[in-house]
């Protein structure tokens, strides 16, 4: 067998692999890729209705973290709370609550940072970027089956990416200016359209969707995850770890739990935060984590960390997320992975990038199953009959 014409069998194999991998998934690929551009902007949309989250700022000093603790458990009582956000002076204190099992219970109680007093509760999973959530991670179906559908789907898609590209490319260099622009008249037709549609505009998104396929896979993967991490030099735990409390219970006289002092320290401490997150520690030897926020509306140059619930001495961890500043390359670069994934990385202009990509990858299985319905099922051609006289 001649190189030609192994060349062009190796061609339509891969051609044929392009077309059952995008066939199979293309609902799964649209659904996902529009809820994702939709979920780029939620924390644009939601400031144009969110002054629940504002008070009005005062000289005092904020209730304290049991004190709120208290406070959010009589309005959900049974619940279990994730973590207490602290805001700037003028922004209200979120108690988030969340459950996984045996059903996901998600909700927020907002309270006034000096007086206590309730604001609002909202249900995080539900309203429309609630619902925008579940189709992008589980397509409205029960947990069990739609994360795993999503996830295998969208490393297909990273097959699809990669052997798209391969037949993008073009045999010699004259298709080149052809496969790079649309080269469009009035008597172009639909289907030539169509098939620049999913080609040019295949091949300028498929840096990023490779990008947006790939850190998807990191979220959706233990194996990918750890396998990404190891790969970019990692030597640290990947996973999250809440280290213990080195000192056993002592007990105080007006038996206040310590951790109510550490909010005000780190106020003091971290001046520039955008935010801090406690999460109360589960029994009486684990420590207390604190998250801080040092940009808003990024996650990956968050600080956590760990105190001692008895001293507050301050605990360092094993994990990858620990200080910002004792990270490494590959732990930056894991930690960068849902900024990435979004676009916030990039800020506005990332995010736009991120919703145009996801917008033209929810086309591509539209656009594809065209090519391939006009190539399967083409109308034969009418023969025109010249009768003589």
């Amino acid at each position: 067998m001649s190189p030609a014409k192994k060349k062009n069998n190796k061609r339509k194999i891969i051609l044929q692999l392009h077309k059952i991998l995008g066939l199979a998934t293309g609902i799964v690929l649209f659904i996902v890729s529009i809820t994702g551009c939709l979920w780029v902007f939620k924390d644009e949309i939601e400031s144009f209705y969110d002054d629940y989250k504002y008070v009005h700022p005062e000289k005092q000093d904020l209730i304290t973290s049991s004190t709120v603790k208290n406070i959010a458990e009589r309005i959900i009582p049974g619940r279990t709370i994730h973590g207490v956000i602290y805001g700037k002076p003028n922004e209200a204190i979120e108690v988030v609550f969340y459950e996984a099992e045996p059903e996901v219970f998600y909700q927020s109680v907002f309270l006034n940072p000096y007086s206590g007093d309730f604001i609002k509760r909202i249900d995080n999973d539900s309203g429309f970027f609630g619902f925008i959530l579940k189709g992008h991670l589980r397509l409205w179906l029960p947990d069990a089956i739609g994360s795993r559908v999503v996830s295998y789907s969208i490393l297909l898609f990273l097959i699809i990416m990669v052997s798209g590209l391969f037949l993008w490319w073009p045999r010699n260099t004259k298709n080149w200016r052809q496969r790079l622009k649309f080269d469009w008249n009035s008597a172009t037709r639909w289907k030539r359209k169509n098939f620049d549609l999913h080609t040019v505009t295949g091949f300028y998104i498929s840096s990023f969707g490779i990008i947006l396929a790939f850190t998807g896979c990191v979220m959706a993967f233990n194996w990918f995850y750890f396998i990404a991490y190891k790969a970019t030099g990692g030597d640290k735990a990947p996973q999250f770890i809440i280290p213990e409390s080195t000192s056993t219970y002592v007990s105080q006289s007006d038996d206040r739990p310590m951790y109510d002092q550490l909010i005000p320290m780190l106020y003091k401490e971290y001046e520039n935060a955008k935010s801090f997150e406690l999460h109360y520690p589960e029994n009486d030897s684990t420590s207390v984590l604190v998250e801080v926020s040092n940009s808003k509306g990024l996650y990956y140059n968050m600080d956590y960390l760990f105190f001692d619930q008895h001293t507050l001495e301050e605990i360092e961890t094993t994990s990858i997320y620990g200080k910002y500043k004792d990270a490494k390359f590959a732990d930056k670069v894991i930690r960068m992975n849902y900024d990435i994934h979004i676009g916030a990385i990039g800020g506005i202009v990332g995010k736009i990038i991120a919703f145009l990509v996801s917008l033209i990858c929810a086309s591509l299985p539209v656009s594809g199953v065209l090519l391939w319905y006009g190539r399967t099922y083409k109308k034969p051609r009418k023969v025109k009959l010249n009768y003589a006289n």
